[in-house]
C-alpha cells in the first residue's frame, strides 16, 4: 500500500474513532438526561432519630383502605415521626402528582400504594432520581418499567396470585368442578386485579366445567360491584358462582342477589378476598363459601423496614404478608391443605378490621 493511501486510511480511522467517542458520549448524556439509571444505586437513608415519611394512598372509599391509612397514622404517631399523607381519590394521575409533591417537600422516604401499575412506575423513577427511597405498599408497579431493588427498595404485601389460586381451589372443591362463574374484577390495570384473576384462572384451568361466563371490573367498590353484578347476572342468569376480587364488591353482589329474590350461598355461591368484618359475618351466615385474608395493617411492617434501611440492613425485594383462609365450618380438607392458615370465620371475626 502506498504512503499516500496509508495516510488516507489513517485519517479516516482517526475520524471514525472521534465519531465513535462523540456518539457514545452524546448517547450517555442523552441517557442521563432522560432519567436512565442503569449505573445508579438505590437511594440511601441517613440514620437519624426522626423521619418525614410520605404515604401516598390510592383512595379512601372502603373499609380496607381506611384501615390501612389508620395503621400508617397510628404507627407514625407511635414512632414520633412526621407523616405526609395524601389521598389520590381513585385517580392515578393525581397519585403521580401526590408523589411529585412529596418529592418537592423533600420527604425522607415514600410509602406508595400504586393505584395502577404503569402510571405510577413513572413516579417511582422520579423519586429515585430525587434520591428518595420508595417502598411499594400492597400493590406493585409494572416490572418492565420499574424494578424492585433497582428503582425502589421493595414491595411489601400479599401474594395476589396465591390469593386467587386459593379461591379457585376452594371453589372447584365445593362446586365439584362444575360452575358457571361471574368474575368481579378489581381496578383495571392494578396489580391485585391482574394477579387475582391470574391465580383463579390457573386454579380452575384443570376443571373443564368450571367456566367464567362473564368478567368485568367493579373497581373494588361496593356500589359499582353491585351495579356491575346486576348487569352481568341479568345477561347470565345461569351463573351459580361469583368470584370477587375484594369483599366490597362481594357485599354489593350479595345485595343485588337478595334484591332479586335469590339466596346467596344457596342459589349462587360466592368467594371473596380481603377479610373485612362484613365478609366474615357473611361467611358465618353461609352467604360466602370462602374468604382469603389480605391484611391492611401495613404500618408496623413498613416503619420497621424504614429503620432497617437506615441501619444499612439487607432488605429482600419482596416482603410478603401471610394470608389466612377462613370458611364457615373449616372442614378437614381445608385444614389438611392450608394447615395453620385455615380458620373458621368465627375465630377470625374478632381480628377482622
Amino acid at each position: 500500500m502506498s504512503k499516500k493511501n496509508k495516510d488516507v486510511f489513517s485519517t479516516v480511522d482517526s475520524l471514525n474513532r472521534r465519531k465513535f467517542i462523540f456518539t457514545s458520549g452524546t448517547a450517555l448524556v442523552s441517557f442521563t438526561l432522560l432519567g436512565g439509571n442503569a449505573f445508579s444505586a438505590l437511594p440511601k437513608l441517613k440514620k437519624k432519630s426522626k423521619y418525614k415519611v410520605g404515604f401516598a394512598q390510592t383512595e379512601s372509599n372502603n373499609p380496607w383502605r381506611l384501615a390501612q391509612t389508620k395503621s400508617m397514622k397510628d404507627t407514625a404517631a407511635e414512632y414520633g415521626w412526621d407523616l405526609v399523607y395524601t389521598d389520590a381519590a381513585g385517580s392515578a394521575a393525581k397519585q403521580v402528582s401526590d408523589v411529585r409533591s412529596m418529592i418537592a417537600q423533600r420527604v425522607d422516604v415514600i410509602l406508595l400504594a400504586p393505584r395502577e401499575e404503569k402510571p405510577l412506575a413513572v413516579a417511582v423513577k422520579e423519586a429515585k432520581r430525587a434520591n428518595i427511597p420508595v417502598f411499594l405498599i400492597d400493590r406493585n408497579v409494572d416490572q418492565k418499567l420499574a424494578k424492585a431493588g433497582e428503582d425502589y427498595v421493595a414491595f411489601v404485601g400479599s401474594d395476589f396470585v396465591k390469593e386467587g389460586r386459593i379461591c379457585g381451589e376452594v371453589c372447584a372443591k365445593v362446586m365439584n368442578g362444575n360452575a358457571k362463574i361471574i368474575e368481579l374484577q378489581g381496578t383495571t390495570g392494578s396489580s391485585p386485579a391482574i394477579d387475582r384473576g391470574k391465580g383463579f384462572a390457573e386454579a380452575i384451568s384443570s376443571f373443564p366445567n368450571m367456566n367464567i361466563v362473564a368478567s368485568q371490573s367493579g373497581d373494588f367498590a361496593r356500589d359499582k360491584g353491585r351495579q356491575v353484578f346486576e348487569t352481568l347476572y341479568q345477561s347470565h342468569p345461569e351463573a351459580d358462582l361469583v368470584y370477587s376480587h375484594n369483599d366490597e364488591m362481594t357485599m354489593g353482589a350479595i345485595a343485588a342477589l337478595e334484591a332479586a329474590g335469590k339466596v346467596p350461598g344457596k342459589d349462587v355461591m360466592l368467594a371473596s378476598i380481603d377479610g373485612t368484618a362484613d365478609a366474615a359475618k357473611a361467611v358465618m351466615a353461609g352467604k360466602v363459601i370462602v374468604c382469603v385474608e389480605c391484611s391492611p395493617k401495613f404500618g408496623p411492617k413498613a416503619f420497621e423496614l424504614i429503620k432497617k434501611l437506615a441501619n444499612g440492613e439487607n432488605i429482600p425485594t419482596n416482603v410478603g404478608n401471610i394470608d389466612r383462609v377462613f370458611t364457615k365450618d373449616n372442614p378437614k380438607w381445608i385444614r389438611d391443605k392450608y394447615g395453620e392458615l385455615a380458620m373458621t370465620a368465627k375465630d377470625y371475626l374478632p381480628e377482622a378490621f
